[in-house]
């Protein structure tokens, strides 16, 4: 297992939230000035520096409960409030939009430059905040520095990493079983065809070798589909080609976010349906304790006039409806929620996890940490 996939894990599945998100603001006909300031409050406590200092850190990559718990409160880092069905379907739609991405990933720096494009495209919803767009420029330098100098080993080990945290989630999403993408299981269907990775050659010939290595003949035979060779390798500059759609923005031309399929899905099969790890490494949850308590603190925002419901459903009966659902897959979950949304495990983690201060300095208090840095 890689200790470098969580900075990935995290920045691809932020950056498809900030997709949907964007799409559901649009769709909604939600005040320009009011989904720009959504847009930003998300981006600026997801890419604050101090978080990401932490993010990038060499460690296991969170369990699917506590990645969860993370971006449940980051969706909720602005006026925008989003009732159960809503969050469940939109972490839905999140995962399972990765999970294809990194099944698609043909060269094992795909992952990366997946990664990148999605940096690409929140540089993009972070215009008009200089504050934001340097964090955005803050994260591009972290990623160069983090990755620049790996082998196609261990990127392929990251690869791996993803793939086993996507393992059990095979929620169907109708986007894709309209494209034929997915099977009514929620299986993904590959593409045959297309580009080969980066270094290799097309299928299509065999070729002989004698004893000391050399090539002696080759031999083509026919393939019924159509390859290419890339023309290069993605860069990691700031404005750079990345060579890959992977992470593009799927729902830019779209009206509407096309549901998951919760109703009549196998009790296995459900993507909300998360057990517990049996074993988590203390540093990560030492640094998932930092990551909630920056994220949510003890700073509980108060509801003001300017708050608004954001549905990701087509209307107000569907979210009910798709709420009866989700109820029944929730009480298939073993999570122990309190009162306040907590779990009973985060807020032990929270409660041992401390931050001290530098003497002398009186340091950051890291609860306000999140709205100083927007200011």
């Amino acid at each position: 297992m890689s200790l470098k996939t969580l900075p990935i894990l995290f920045l691809n599945l932020g950056g498809e939230m900030v997709y949907i998100l964007d799409q559901r603001l649009r769709a909604q006909n939600i005040p320009p000035e009011k989904g720009q300031k959504v847009m930003h409050d998300i981006l600026c406590t997801m890419l604050n520096k101090r978080f990401m200092l932490e993010l990038f850190k060499p460690q296991d990559a969170y369990s699917k409960k506590a990645m969860r718990i993370v971006f449940d409160r980051l969706a909720h880092a602005s006026i925008m409030r989003l009732n159960a069905a809503s969050m469940d379907k939109l972490y839905d739609l999140m995962t399972m939009a990765l999970k294809y991405q990194v099944s698609l990933s043909g060269h094992p720096i795909d992952v990366l430059m997946s990664t990148l494009n999605h940096m690409d495209l929140m540089r993009e919803f972070a215009q008009g905040s200089d504050a934001i767009l340097q964090q955005v420029e803050d994260v591009y330098n972290l990623i160069k520095d983090t990755y620049s100098t790996l082998t196609p080993g261990e990127f392929h080990m990251i690869r791996q990493t993803l793939l086993n945290f996507f393992q059990d989630m095979h929620i169907r999403v109708s986007i894709f079983l309209k494209d034929g993408k997915q099977t009514p299981n929620g299986r993904f269907v590959l593409p045959k065809g297309g580009q080969v990775p980066w270094g290799t050659d097309p299928p299509g010939t065999v070729r002989f070798f004698n004893a000391e290595g050399q090539q002696k003949s080759t031999v083509p035979f026919e393939i019924p589909e159509s390859y290419q060779l890339s023309d290069k390798l993605g860069t990691f500059e700031l404005f750079g080609d990345r060579c890959t759609k992977l992470g593009g923005n799927m729902y830019c031309n779209q009206k509407t976010v096309d549901s998951t399929v919760p109703a009549g899905q196998e009790k296995d099969n459900v993507g909300t349906h998360y057990k517990p790890d049996a074993q988590a490494n203390d540093l990560a949850k030492a640094g998932l304790g930092l990551l909630e308590h920056l994220i949510c603190g003890a700073s509980k925002k108060t509801e003001s006039q300017d708050d608004f419901r954001l549905n990701l459903f087509e209307t107000d009966e569907d979210e009910v409806a798709a709420e009866v659902e989700y109820a029944k897959i929730r009480l298939s979950r073993q999570v122990l929620v309190t009162a306040d949304g907590h779990t009973k495990e985060i807020s032990k983690l929270i409660d041992e996890f401390t931050i001290e201060s530098n003497v002398g300095s009186g340091g950051d208090d890291l609860l306000d940490l999140m709205d100083s840095t927007c200011s």
